[in-house]
């Protein structure tokens, strides 16, 4: 097995006409504070070489990061064109962003990154150029040869974890795509990913009800106790410790959230909103049930201020440490 703690991560750039490569930048600034293991950026050069007060240094492999790291931000070049203009994106700007996401998976693959963590993209100008995934984490998991349903999406901050167990659909479809086999898979990659990432050995797992009140003895809606209610007794069955459905109006304030390590929630937002509310500025996006760490920060491409100097890193900086935690707790787990 590859010694993953004393390999550098490897960072997508993302769409580089947005905040990704001067998050990144921002992060190399902060490598010392903040205790960031060496990384390096993958994308243009040309997008890095023009931050401001960031030296930044072409490699050509991932094992020269090392030698390098303490005085230049690293950076694996793999797009040949001019700098992006920030805040107008292009066709251009999408390909260079799925260009080094696949090289960073492929690399972490490998074996010569020791995680991957992702830059924020545009959906939009990625399926212009053919972009077939509703995100990131669903091209990772398949370039890892995982099932989608397989690989879960967590949102996790220093005092809450989430799963939204459904993600990228529409409100109305949230019924029909909440099954007893998608609440167990969620739950069993929620337990394990807690063990092995966070070292945690015997995780508690809340979940929260899709209807006000839980359905409120199926007054309010039925999927509590036709579809939520059987998955949780069979997991509770095979030792997991998971909550019946809760209310998800009264889960997350604080005197709740010391009960649980991680919550499922039966959609996007129920999730999100009190994730972002808590750790809006060092929230971070981990993806379950994959062979290899992959985190990202919990924000988008910020067009709206690229180029302007005013991004915030700590996002970019949480997930970076995120995933020397998971990488760490995992070497640990496995042997």
């Amino acid at each position: 097995m590859a010694d993953w703690i004393a390999k550098p991560f490897a960072i997508s750039c993302g769409d580089p006409a947005g905040v990704g490569p001067e998050i990144i930048g921002k992060s190399w600034l902060q490598r010392v504070e903040a205790g960031l293991k060496p990384f390096f950026a993958i994308g243009n050069f040309a997008d890095f070489e023009k931050l401001s007060g960031v030296p930044v240094q072409k490699v050509d492999q991932p094992k020269d990061v090392i030698t390098c790291f303490r005085d230049a931000l690293p950076v694996l070049h793999i797009h040949e064109a001019a700098a992006a203009v920030p805040g107008e994106a292009t066709l251009d700007s999408a390909q260079c962003s799925l260009h080094a996401l696949e090289i960073a998976c492929g690399l972490a693959r490998s074996g010569d990154a020791g995680a991957v963590v992702t830059a924020p993209v545009s959906k939009t100008q990625l399926y212009k150029i053919g972009f077939r995934y509703p995100g990131q984490t669903e091209f990772v998991s398949e370039r890892c040869g995982i099932a989608r349903e397989n690989a879960v999406m967590m949102l996790a901050g220093p005092t809450l974890r989430v799963v939204p167990m459904t993600t990228h659909i529409a409100l109305k479809d949230v019924p029909e795509h909440l099954t007893e086999r998608l609440v167990m898979a969620c739950a069993r990659a929620a337990e394990k990913a807690m063990t092995r990432n966070f070292g945690i050995e015997k995780p508690r797992i809340a979940i929260a009800g899709l209807n006000p009140h839980a359905g409120e003895s199926g007054n309010l809606g039925q999927e509590e106790k036709r579809i939520m209610q059987p998955a949780i007794d069979q997991l509770r069955d095979q030792g997991m410790d998971i909550t019946d459905p809760l209310p998800a109006d009264t889960m997350f304030h604080e005197e709740s959230r010391i009960n649980f390590d991680v919550a499922l929630c039966p959609y996007h937002d129920q999730a999100l909103i009190p994730l972002k509310t808590l750790h809006f500025f060092d929230g971070v996006n981990i993806t379950l049930g994959l062979p290899i760490v992959r985190t990202s920060p919990d924000h988008g491409t910020a067009f709206n201020i690229a180029g302007q100097g005013i991004a915030d890193p700590r996002s970019m900086i949480a997930a970076i440490q995120m995933a020397a935690t998971a990488v760490t707790n995992r070497q640990i787990h496995d042997h």
